[in-house]
């Protein structure tokens, strides 16, 4: 797994994000998406909220729903893909040397109609998420589905910013800092499925 994790961190130096394809297998995708369903049917999803408590449900802002991910009650397939994020998290401690200490990952469901607007991913009163990764569960995605993620790169003087749009296609993973990239959801034509999740400090 080191060529992806390389592909990623070289991309978050050159572009400030990283995306590498086939971060897992498609099998995983597949096992991963049904685990999603699985939970959602027993009735362990709720709506996302904003700030940094989460409680604030705001439709107009977001319109996804998430159920966290914990090592005591993850699934074998939950596990696996946990024990992949902590492999990478080495990884970047190892060539980066930012000090990560501790991730929290959820389940992310968009059902069609709903989108993120734009937003930033770390707190005003909270540094400690430092880098933001989206894995997509979406099997045979295509491009009328939406979802797409818009990140906003900042530009030079005369074209101050400028925006990237990230298909989120199965196996795909996607990673930036958390503080400088403003990003959005577009549009679910779709459902739109993915394990989002934080690299944190502590």
């Amino acid at each position: 797994m080191i060529i992806p994790f390389e592909t990623i961190i070289n991309g978050i130096l050159t572009d400030g994000y990283g995306v590498a394809d086939n971060f897992i297998t498609p099998d995983e995708v597949a096992a991963l998406a049904d685990q999603l369903h699985q939970r959602l049917s027993a009735g362990k999803f709720k709506a996302a909220g904003t700030g940094n408590e989460q409680v604030s449900v705001e439709n107009a802002v977001r319109g996804d729903e998430i159920m966290w991910l914990d090592d005591a009650t993850a699934t074998p397939v939950e596990k696996a893909f946990l024990l992949r994020i902590s492999e990478f998290v080495s990884y970047i401690n190892q060539t980066c040397y930012l000090g990560l200490r501790d991730v929290e990952f959820h389940y992310a469901r968009y059902p069609t109609g709903t989108f993120y607007k734009r937003h930033l991913d770390q707190f005003r009163n909270d540094s400690r998420r430092k880098l933001s990764v989206i894995c997509y569960l979406n099997t045979d995605w295509q491009e009328e589905d939406g979802g797409q993620l818009a990140l906003y790169l900042p530009g030079a003087v005369v074209d101050p910013e400028r925006q990237i749009i990230i298909s989120p296609i199965g196996g795909r993973l996607v990673c930036f800092e958390s503080s400088l990239l403003p990003h959005e959801v577009l549009p679910a034509i779709h459902e739109r499925l993915s394990i989002t999740g934080w690299l944190k400090t502590g």
